[in-house]
């Protein structure tokens, strides 16, 4: 007898494994009029509603979705205070690197971070996990990078593995101590890159982070700075990331090639070249549409023509204080549709196979197949091109972790209230 069975699904979501490429992105398999069968926490049984199933516990889904829960590969989930008085320099149109240079954007939350304690970091961090849960989320990354210290760097990724230890997610760490140039070291940002490097040993010694990441663009670090620090993680066995091509077209994303990284995030500036690049290699393009509409700009990465020709890409919320203020996965799915231009299909196929990828847990998330791991989000929709279309709110009704409820929409008291108190 399985625990649970879910049946009467409408379209079930079966993404195949990734990375998914160009072409392969544009498939999604959707099982109809189906039923999933959970045991032990994993997915036991994959069949149509129609056949006779024996469960401790039977829910019906009464003709919605069922998808596997969404991977976010990119967020930078631990951060001290916050920073809403810069929105008026953004509608302002004061560019970003204007406001780092005045001492705000990035360096205003180090200041935080150093500031917070590892328990004020932990109550902030459970706070926005149950909301990233809410939305449908149930693997995430987390990136250190707002210390740009060695103290408070290892703050950060030991608040993010007691969060994994703690909570029901999985959380993937990411090393970024080389996230920006702090001001003590304007002068001299490679004493600064040097004492980031020496750190990789001890992140490595305490296991706090499986990836390492850089910001590499225009008035961080360059190319040559960046291929020394992937190189250096990379001998000591970390898999990398980088932060490529957001601003100004460098060559991070042709870098992130060269050096077999997992991921080139961001690539609003990617070039010809990079995109070229991509195509034949499985380095991912994690995307990012968020943080360029809340920074306001009109250009957006170039989705499309990577995966047109013959890309992997995956979606991210970005989650940051200063240029990406949300959790909320399904408004970047509508923001994939939007403004990247791309097709249902592809976007839940970002969100699961190419995500999960992204952050080496293609063989732990991301997917619904018998073995797997029991992920799963039932939808309030009717069908799976319902989620991107109808934007900016949250249509998830349940979520599961390893077969466990975590997440389910409460009751609503809108139509319940005493006549007495009711309107005139």
């Amino acid at each position: 007898m399985y625990d649970t069975l879910i049946t009467n699904i409408g379209q079930l979501i079966l993404p195949e494994k990734g990375p998914l490429k160009g072409e392969e992105m544009k498939i999604l398999n959707v099982k109809e009029n189906a039923a999933v069968a959970l045991k032990d926490g994993k997915v036991a049984w994959i069949g149509s509603a129609t056949e006779r199933v024996e469960a401790k516990e039977t829910i019906d889904a009464n003709g919605r979705v069922v998808s596997p829960g969404l991977v976010d590969p990119h967020t930078h989930l631990i951060f001290g205070g916050s920073r809403e008085e810069e929105l008026a320099l953004k509608q302002q149109g004061v560019p970003y690197l204007d406001i780092l240079k005045q001492g705000g954007g990035i360096l205003s939350t180090v200041r935080a971070t150093r500031k917070a304690t590892e328990e004020k970091l932990l109550e902030k961090g459970k706070f926005f996990l149950e909301r990233i849960a809410s939305y449908g989320v149930t693997t995430l990354e987390a990136k250190s990078g707002y210390g740009l210290d060695k103290e408070t760097e290892l703050k950060q990724l030991k608040v993010a593995k007691q969060l994994n230890e703690e909570s029901m997610l999985d959380i993937v760490s990411t090393y970024l101590g080389p996230h920006a140039i702090p001001p003590e070291y304007k002068e001299d940002p490679e004493s600064f890159l040097t004492q980031m490097i020496a750190l990789l040993e001890e992140v490595q010694r305490n296991d706090l982070a499986q990836f390492t990441d850089i910001f590499c663009e225009t008035g961080v670090f360059t190319i040559e700075q960046s291929r020394r620090f992937m190189q250096a993680s990379q001998a000591l066995g970390f898999q990398t990331k980088i932060h490529a091509d957001e601003i100004d077209p460098l060559g991070g994303t042709e870098l992130a090639v060269e050096m077999g990284s997992v991921s080139a995030d961001h690539l609003v500036a990617a070039s010809e070249q990079g995109i070229q690049d991509l195509a034949s290699s499985e380095t991912v393009a994690v995307l990012l549409p968020g943080t360029t509409f809340y920074l306001g700009k009109d250009t957006y990465a170039p989705a499309r023509k990577m995966i047109d020709t013959g890309a992997a890409v995956a979606l991210a919320t970005d989650f940051n204080p200063g240029s990406c203020v949300t959790e909320n996965l399904q408004m970047i799915m509508s923001l994939a549709a939007l403004k990247l231009k791309m097709t249902p299909e592809e976007i839940w196929n970002a969100v699961t196979a190419n995500a999960s990828f992204a952050i080496g847990r293609e063989k732990q998330a991301g997917r619904i197949e018998v073995g797997s791991a029991a992920d799963l989000v039932l939808w309030e929709a009717p069908n799976y091109k319902y989620i991107p279309y109808h934007f900016g709110t949250n249509h998830v009704s349940t979520v599961w972790k390893r077969g466990e409820k975590i997440w389910e929409r409460g009751d609503s008291h809108v139509f319940s209230v005493p006549q007495s108190e009711s309107h005139s």
